[in-house]
């Protein structure tokens, strides 16, 4: 959901709670979004809410913007230091280092949740490419590293965990190609955040429009640059695909708004359209997440063993492609409602923050920037975890090519295969 759509929200719960003037808001202030793949994609949304409020709100509110942009880096800060917190304190009980293991038990929710969550940690933007690199080769010679560990290296397993941690955090798990910095999951939060930002201080529909494009683009390269990269893509269908992503997007996020504005007087248009950011934020990313990432399931995927070995060379399965497709795309969905429902909840419930946006409603904006990105820090690992990266899928469920296949190191037949289904 939108900065300004959370914060007209929370003030005016701050208004009945503390019996304050609710914020004021300009008709052309307010932005309106609705997320594509990630939970930062609902501003779209919220402009049309401000046309809507329009009627009532005569006066008009500036938008601090350096107070915005300072909130914007203690939000990164804080999802940094909770990041860091998480790591310390699992420093102590991290398991012997495998290459094909896991840091975090990924057969539980808690410990999907910790690797994703160390994965989306924006201190990982730091390292250089010398760095992963580095990072990298340590995690190849860790068997060497482990038989001979490193005298001042009083935890090499930690070590080798972190090591793997800043490899695969630039690195695609399929290709090995390295990940533009922004669409990272690490990038999420600082590079979203700016683009959330200017959605927000827009104050004409071409900078809504322009904003919206550049969020749905953002998203829709971070749904590409995460997918399942074992799949082929032509340039042209890359093209094809973003061009359909971003364009159904906006206007599922523009177009439901419009035709409520068309259909019904201003005071029922407003009282509905409270209610348009949510679905349209739905919507809109899953639609972009699924078009960007259908082409997988022409192509097909690899499965494997548990071993990470491809048990058939050369063949892919279309039934896990599209199991991948439509997890990832579900997760999308999902992700829209920390971002949406968290933050006008905590600046209605919390005694100080609702005395500040009661007394002085320019601060809302900047509060809500904070809580907003502090809620997408935490609420995007949080649904990326419900459903594991490497996913299942039984052999009898599978292809028939796949299904009387063995095991050449124990001679069982397969009763399930994994596949990566991408972020």
């Amino acid at each position: 959901m939108s900065l300004r759509l959370v914060a007209n929200s929370a003030a005016r719960q701050a208004k009945w709670a503390v019996g304050g003037t609710g914020i004021r808001s300009s008709r052309a202030a307010v932005p309106r979004r609705f997320q594509s793949s990630t939970p930062t994609a609902s501003v779209e949304g919220a402009a049309l809410k401000a046309e809507a409020k329009v009627a009532e709100d005569s006066s008009t509110a500036s938008v601090p913007i350096g107070k915005c942009v300072a909130a914007l880096a203690s939000a990164v800060g804080t999802v940094s230091l909770l990041t860091a917190a998480v790591e310390q304190a699992t420093a102590s009980s991290v398991p012997d280092f495998t290459l094909d293991g896991q840091r975090f038990d990924q057969s539980t929710f808690l410990g999907r949740f910790s690797r994703m969550f160390l994965m989306c940690d924006p201190r990982l933007l730091t390292y250089t490419e010398a760095d992963v690199l580095a990072s990298r080769d340590l995690v190849n010679n860790h068997k060497e590293l482990i038989a001979n560990p490193p005298s001042t290296d009083s935890n090499i397993h930690r070590t080798l965990w972190e090591a793997q941690r800043i490899a695969s955090s630039s690195l695609h798990p399929d290709s090995g190609d390295t990940i533009p910095a922004p669409f990272r999951m690490s990038g999420y939060v600082p590079c979203n955040g700016p683009i959330c930002v200017a959605m927000v201080v827009s104050q004409s529909t071409s900078a809504l429009l322009f904003w919206s494009w550049v969020n749905q683009s953002q998203n829709a390269l971070v749904n590409y640059y995460n997918r399942n990269a074992s799949a082929p893509m032509s340039n042209e269908t890359l093209m094809q695909s973003y061009a359909a992503a971003v364009g159904a997007a906006l206007t599922v996020a523009f177009g439901l708004a419009t035709i409520i504005q068309k259909r019904y007087d201003a005071k029922t248009a407003k009282s509905m359209l409270r209610w348009v950011a949510f679905p349209s934020a739905v919507v809109a990313s899953s639609l972009n997440c699924y078009i960007v990432r259908s082409p997988e399931i022409g192509h097909g995927i690899p499965l494997m063993n548990d071993r990470g070995e491809n048990v058939l060379e050369g063949e892919t399965s279309n039934e896990a492609a599209k199991r991948g497709v439509h997890l990832t795309t579900a997760s999308r969905a999902i992700c829209q409602a920390p971002v949406y429902f968290l933050p006008p909840v905590l600046l209605a419930s919390i005694p100080i923050l609702k005395r500040i946006a009661a007394k002085n409603p320019a601060l809302t904006v900047p509060m809500t920037t904070y809580l907003v990105l502090c809620s997408f820090g935490c609420g995007l690992p949080l649904t990326l975890a419900i459903f594991p990266q490497m996913s299942e899928i039984k052999a009898s469920e599978a292809e028939e090519k796949f299904q009387n296949l063995r095991d050449p190191k124990t001679g069982l037949p397969y009763e399930k295969f994994l596949f990566n289904k991408g972020l």
